[in-house]
């Protein structure tokens, strides 16, 4: 359950971080972990082993993204493997203005992530059992991903669904340069996504954010 300290634990970073949220939007990302911890005593949404508060290591982390890739209105975003919701429904928040699809194999994680969504009175969230190669059409801006797959796959699933100047940006953690490479090896032998990877070491408050980064590929 969230506190009042882990509020004013997460407004602050945020502003530290130059993410200005106003109180309505910190007061959703509040009741979206509270949400989230209730479905994931019945649900393997996220881990139940860890310390750190929900709303800083989860939530918080998924909204580190912003820094980097600041949503634009009517940028059309896919949440890929979203599972609870991460890291769509963070983002969807923190930028109202911007539509998000979430989708994921699983019908159970799925039907949470609706319930939550309605609940929170998201109106820019769509949620969707559907596995990211069944999409056919391609019309997404940026494609989103935390920690779900190989960077390598996750390109081969995003270069099917992104517009021409479209991105996908990932939450990953770990050693990524040998990783990073076996992407970029796929896709100088086939041609294909994406020509350039950026990594972006999230530097946060922390110690739980060790070692993880934002990935940024692109065409």
């Amino acid at each position: 359950m969230t506190k009042a300290r882990d509020i004013d634990t997460i407004r602050k970073a945020c502003a530290d971080k130059g993410l200005m949220l106003d109180n309505h939007q910190l007061r959703q990302l509040e009741q979206y972990a509270r949400l989230l911890n209730s479905a994931n005593k019945t649900l393997n949404l996220v881990s139940r082993k860890e310390k750190t508060p929900l709303l800083i290591r989860h939530i918080f982390h998924s909204l580190l993204i912003g820094l980097f890739h600041p949503f634009k209105p009517d940028e059309k975003v896919l949440d890929i493997g979203t599972g609870g919701g991460l890291p769509g429904i963070p983002l969807a928040i923190a930028f109202p203005e911007t539509p998000f699809l979430l989708i994921d194999a699983t019908g159970k994680k799925i039907k949470a992530c609706q319930d939550m969504v309605k609940t929170l009175g998201l109106k820019n969230v769509l949620a969707k059992k559907v596995r990211a190669e069944e999409l056919k059409s391609v019309e997404f801006d940026t494609v989103l991903s935390r920690q779900v797959a190989p960077l390598s796959r996750l390109c081969s699933y995003a270069e099917k669904l992104l517009l021409p100047e479209g991105m996908l940006v990932c939450l990953k953690g770990g050693d990524l340069e040998k990783e990073v490479q076996e992407a970029l090896n796929a896709a100088n032998k086939n041609n294909g996504f994406p020509a350039d990877v950026t990594l972006f070491p999230i530097d946060a408050f922390d110690k739980c954010f060790h070692k993880k980064y934002v990935v940024i590929a692109c065409r």
